[in-house]
């Protein structure tokens, strides 16, 4: 499967690919994803550049657990800038990490490539008629609740089964609003609780039914950490690589990671190991 941007680079989907995290915000959930300056962000995008990522998405507003939104013209003073700057120096695909459609549509214009809305098209209806306009991919993320309140006793009967309903309503959706080029995010630690997380994972490659690409964003999540013994965000690496092997088994195309070169190499350990024997 091929997807276009509308800058008319293209992205395969034929491999597990690595989304390198850009936060440019002062409160994201691990520091040393923090950026707070473009200078700072350039060369973060290109060290991840170096260590072979494929994808970077770049964010200008925290949506840890128990967080509150910063206002848009805020987001756009911290996204926009960073988001021309590497477009500056690299042709690889850029995503916006936005839920709002004005900050969707300047962060197209200054060169990225992929909307990835944590929302689900919920809190900015609109941002849909800019993915549609543009004929830009789309990353559709489960989430229950808001950042806000989501990990305040989220609770589901069957949790594989209520995502795959919510996939299955907003795709229908977005294909009548002519949006097609659809990546499906089940939107780990986002109103799940411990064992959701689990069983998402364990059943992850079941999403593969609607017959379009995967994103999992597990890097150094709570989770992790209570499956590690309550460890921080700064000791979950290890876990973290334990989901990506996972992933790459059960044939997932897009881990959204923070750490680029660790990821990279146990991608290519897993296909050595699945596909080069």
């Amino acid at each position: 499967m091929i997807y276009r941007t509308p800058w008319d680079r293209e992205i395969v989907f034929d491999r597990t690919m690595i989304m390198g995290i850009i936060n440019v915000t002062p409160d994201s959930f691990f520091a040393d994803s923090r950026k707070q300056s473009v200078p700072e962000a350039v060369k973060t995008a290109e060290k991840m550049i170096e260590e072979g990522v494929d994808i970077i998405d770049v964010g200008g507003m925290s949506t840890r657990p128990g967080s509150d939104p910063v206002d848009e013209e805020e987001e756009m003073r911290r996204v926009i800038p960073v988001i021309k700057a590497i477009r500056a120096v690299t042709n690889i695909p850029i995503s916006v990490d936005t839920y709002r459609w004005k900050v969707a549509l300047k962060a197209i214009e200054a060169g990225a490539d992929i909307v990835n809305d944590i929302s689900g098209y919920q809190f900015d209806p609109e941002i849909i008629k800019v993915v549609s306009e543009n004929n830009v991919p789309y990353v559709l993320m489960h989430i229950k609740g808001t950042p806000k309140t989501m990990q305040e006793n989220p609770f589901y009967e069957n949790v594989i089964r209520e995502i795959k309903e919510y996939f299955r309503t907003k795709i229908n959706d977005l294909v009548s609003k002519n949006v097609k080029q659809i990546i499906l995010d089940p939107g780990i630690g986002f109103g799940k609780r411990y064992e959701d997380n689990l069983e998402i994972l364990r059943k992850i490659d079941s999403f593969k039914e609607f017959g379009f690409p995967l994103l999992v964003g597990a890097s150094r999540k709570s989770f992790i950490g209570l499956a590690l013994g309550n460890v921080p965000p700064s000791e979950r690496l290890e876990g973290t690589l334990a989901v990506t092997a996972y992933c790459v088994m059960k044939g997932v195309n897009i881990v959204r990671v923070h750490d680029v070169l660790a990821n990279k190499r146990v991608i290519k350990m897993m296909e050595a190991i699945l596909w080069q024997g």
